[in-house]
């Protein structure tokens, strides 16, 4: 089980936290491969910490789905579904079209500002072909989203589920294209009316449309 050694280390959090957000960004992005063998010892060691933080990191990214638990056997990354964009999206949708409709009565200008510029950006990486800077530049425009809601039970659902959108797209089942960005431009638009509908129609059709996206582009029925 290779690991890296040149990673940066977050500050000012529990070993637990620690191991968990290491793990799994090393599983989202193929650092760990699916049904790669974990063993404790060689996390504990890597990340400098003891093998009790290490199993309740692992306890917790088996409830997420990263992982998979057999007791008495050992433990392994889970294996990548493409087709589950199809179980993913719909529920992540849902959430962020409540979140769209939740922020649009109290959000400001400067955060209305801060999302222009972020599509801005995403839009030039679409252009540029830059399709890991432009999932940055995504996820911190919807995220933005989430924070102006102020709902911490829409945002720790999101987060399990952005986190498995995001390990879809490393292994090639998340197409971004530059329809998303009339749509983010349409979300922003229907904040500066004060609309909720508009804003949360198009939410929620902004993270469906990749679905039927991947299944046309993988020719398979939805």
């Amino acid at each position: 089980m290779p690991i890296p050694t040149n990673f940066s280390t977050p500050t000012r959090v529990s070993a637990k936290e620690r191991a968990f957000s290491q793990i799994q960004e090393w599983i989202i992005d193929g650092t760990l491969k699916p049904q790669e063998k974990l063993h404790d010892a060689d996390l504990a060691q890597a990340l400098g910490v003891s093998r009790t933080p290490i199993r309740e990191a692992l306890q917790l990214l088996n409830v997420q789905g990263f992982v998979e638990m057999f007791p008495g056997v050992g433990t392994q990354v889970t294996s990548v579904k493409k087709e589950d964009i199809a179980k993913i999206l719909p529920p992540l949708g849902a959430l962020q079209a409540l979140a769209a409709e939740i922020a649009t009565p109290i959000i400001n200008e400067q955060t209305i500002k801060t999302l222009r510029e972020l599509n801005s950006s995403f839009a030039q990486a679409i252009h540029r072909n830059d399709f890991y800077s432009a999932l940055k530049f995504d996820d911190q425009y919807h995220n933005l989203i989430i924070e102006t809601a102020q709902n911490s039970y829409i945002s720790n659902a999101v987060s399990t589920l952005q986190a498995h959108v995001m390990r879809l797209f490393h292994h090639q089942s998340v197409i971004l294209t530059t329809q998303s960005i009339e749509e983010h431009e349409a979300i922003i638009e229907a904040f500066e009316k004060k609309d909720p509908e508009t804003a949360s129609k198009m939410a929620r059709i902004n993270w469906t449309r990749a679905i039927d996206e991947f299944f046309t582009e993988n020719n398979q029925p939805n």
